[in-house]
């Protein structure tokens, strides 16, 4: 009993804290959870729109027209998605690159339907990160999968070949094997998945599991809305196709501009020592270099990508150089860059985990800092100063220990429907059950004592573009 006073403590301690440095989450937290994901999914209000922002979000339809249509969707779906994301610029960004019926995607998925479908929408975009390794914990990470309680090896690889790699790793090729951890382990359940998973074979664990979701998106959810998946490869064209434009801001500025992206890293160095610390590292430079399977980080050093450890030169911070690796996948975009082209440039509100509702404001201003350091693009820095909602905890609010799989070999479709309506009168505080990704984490449990020591506030100059 005392353990659960102190979880229901934690908890509510935690969206004290969030309404603190979000004020206007406080109503909703009395509210069914439908009301919440309907304002997430609100068309963000009309605001500035600066020449570099109208050339990012085009160059982001074209990208979604362009996944869309690899992805095998028509083109007439591609319209679709492209027409309802320049009405709607709400794109999903919690869950990393899960099979689908993982339950921290499926029901992050499911809270994005309901927002979407409350306003109307037919179509669902979602960017999944990719960058991550196959096993985040023991027996967890997109390399393992739950069924009936047991752990399975979704491609049926050694503990050498999974420790350290990442989905982006191409030391294939990949299949679903679908590797019970345990003996006995087969049952119905697994037998379901193997026959719903694709039988072919894949370069990257990545491209695998975006093409098995492709297929399992009308068995779990139907197929009134259309759903595309991208991830950090599909992104790296996307930055691609930025530093091909000779007049993009990603080319003129973040790459030829002298000062712009060393500035946003001594930006990140500064919040490192202040008390917005733990929030947004500096893991890797701009890019994460891919060698031999694995994603190393990368130091920008008197105009070079350097390897951390080795010193050695990668590559020269120059468009040539950048543009040729982007395209051999030796460089991937780290979640800066990701950000700047899916959501800080274009002007799309952003949807996240537990980490995101700090990190990416954070994130927003280093990028206005730098820019008003060289007093560059007043009319952006404008923008991104009165930017209606530009992100908010989007991923996780709905936790469940429903088994998704086992709902489909129930109910089918039919399921989730019942979901909708379930969860979608649910009283928030209901509905997104402990907060366990809130409340066990240390980085929360250290700002909160700063919130209560007033050593942040939401009246910070870091906190300005929230």
């Amino acid at each position: 009993m005392d353990e659960l006073v102190a979880d229901a403590g934690g908890k509510q301690a935690i969206l004290g804290s969030l309404a603190a440095l979000h004020p206007w989450t406080r109503p909703f937290q009395s509210r069914p959870v439908r009301d919440y994901a309907f304002r997430l999914f609100e068309t963000p209000a009309p605001g500035p729109v600066p020449e570099i922002r109208l050339r990012a979000f085009t160059k982001l339809l074209a990208f979604m027209r362009k996944a869309a249509r690899r992805n095998g969707l028509s083109i007439d779906a591609a319209a679709e998605i492209c027409r309802d994301f320049e009405k709607r610029r709400v794109l999903q960004t919690g869950p990393h690159l899960f099979l689908l019926m993982e339950p921290e995607a499926y029901y992050t998925h499911l809270f994005s339907l309901l927002g979407l479908s409350a306003h109307g929408c037919s179509t669902y975009v979602s960017y999944a990160v990719s960058t991550v390794s196959l096993v985040e914990k023991p027996r967890k990470g997109p390399g393992w999968l739950t069924v009936d309680g047991k752990p399975i090896n979704v491609f049926g690889l050694s503990r050498s070949r999974m420790i350290g790699y990442s989905l982006l790793a191409g030391l294939g090729p990949y299949r679903f094997e679908m590797v019970p951890a345990e003996p006995h382990a087969d049952g119905e359940a697994l037998t379901l998945l193997r026959r719903l998973l694709p039988k072919s074979q894949f370069e990257r664990p990545a491209h695998a599991i975006k093409a098995a979701n492709l297929s399992l998106w009308p068995k779990l959810f139907g197929s009134s809305i259309a759903f595309l998946q991208v991830d950090d490869e599909d992104v790296a064209d996307l930055v691609a196709d930025h530093l091909s434009d000779e007049d993009s801001w990603l080319r003129t500025r973040l790459i030829e501009e002298p000062n712009l992206a060393s500035d946003i890293l001594t930006e990140i160095d500064r919040l490192a020592t202040s008390p917005w610390s733990g929030w947004l590292a500096r893991g890797t430079d701009f890019f994460w270099l891919y060698e031999n399977g694995k994603r190393l980080p990368l130091r920008l050093r008197a105009g070079e990508l350097v390897h951390v450890e080795t010193g050695m030169k990668v590559a020269r911070f120059a468009t040539p150089d950048i543009l040729e690796r982007l395209a051999n996948r030796n460089l991937i975009p780290n979640l800066l860059l990701v950000f700047l082209v899916l959501s800080i440039l274009p002007g799309v509100r952003a949807l996240g985990g537990s980490h995101q509702p700090i990190y990416y404001p954070l994130m927003r201003y280093v990028v206005c800092r730098a820019l008003d350091a060289s007093n560059l693009d007043p009319d952006l820095r404008h923008a991104l100063a009165t930017d209606d909602l530009p992100g908010a905890w989007g991923h996780r609010v709905i936790e469940c220990d429903d088994d998704p799989l086992e709902l489909l070999r129930a109910h089918g479709t039919l399921g989730t429907r019942d979901l909708f309506d379930r969860f979608g009168n649910m009283p928030f505080t209901e509905a997104c059950g402990s907060m366990s990704s809130f409340v066990s984490d240390t980085s929360w449990q250290k700002l909160q004592k700063r919130l209560r020591e007033e050593a942040v506030t939401a009246t910070d100059a870091e906190w300005a573009f929230s």
